[in-house]
């Protein structure tokens, strides 16, 4: 319905990648502004991120948050017209497959593991958990075990999270680049929030709790 809130994750067959080199990383990326418009996907064009010439669109969905890493992939997602939530979903997962298939010359079928999970937000805890899960995902890249980072790690773990090319952090805190794709007024509204706490309130809570409500792949 009109106004719902989810949290969007998949992963590739087997836990394989999705995302070999930049390049793939890039035309997700793009897909979700392009393909996030109710009569289909828009013409690539040139600079499309340029915030100082604004692409037309009429919205399936705002996206709040989104983090991709090597085999997987998480959305936080709010629905603008009835149906956009599915409807987008659909959109990024078989554009994805079409072009990663036809990229790796020979590579047939499937490439996701199933349907992406949609997990609809509904709860108190969802609601303080979920965008703090999707914003510190990234960070297994960088620690063996993210539910032990400690209070000396925070520095290092802010930092890397500000510079992650694949997130929506950089787009909130760092020097972002593709912050057309976000909504953050609309975040910040929706979720009683503002970003001199967020990003406290971010390093306070620990990992473990995040993980607690993980509902990913």
């Amino acid at each position: 319905m009109v106004g719902d809130l989810a949290h969007i994750c998949n992963r590739g067959v087997e836990k394989r990648r999705i995302f070999n080199d930049s390049s793939d990383y890039q035309r997700f990326v793009e897909n979700l502004f392009l393909l996030n418009n109710q009569d289909g996907k828009i013409r690539t064009i040139k600079n499309i991120f340029d915030k100082a010439k604004p692409v037309k669109r009429e919205q399936l969905v705002e996206v709040l948050k989104w983090s991709l890493l090597p085999n997987h992939y998480h959305l936080l997602l709010y629905e603008v017209v009835e149906g956009g939530i599915l409807e987008f979903t659909k959109r990024l997962g078989n554009a994805f497959t079409k072009y990663f298939n036809t990229r790796n010359e020979g590579r047939s079928g499937y490439l996701f593991q199933n349907r992406a999970k949609i997990v609809p937000i509904t709860g108190d805890r969802q609601y303080l958990y979920i965008p703090f899960y999707i914003d510190i995902n990234p960070l297994d890249l960088i620690f063996h075990d993210r539910k032990s980072i400690s209070i000396g790690d925070n520095k290092k773990a802010l930092d890397f999270l500000k510079t992650y090319r694949w997130s929506s952090f950089k787009d909130y805190f760092g020097k972002g680049g593709t912050e057309t794709i976000v909504n953050k007024n609309l975040f910040y509204e929706l979720f009683s929030s503002k970003p001199e706490t967020y990003e406290k309130d971010l390093l306070e809570l620990s990992t473990s709790q995040v993980d607690k409500f993980w509902t990913g792949p």
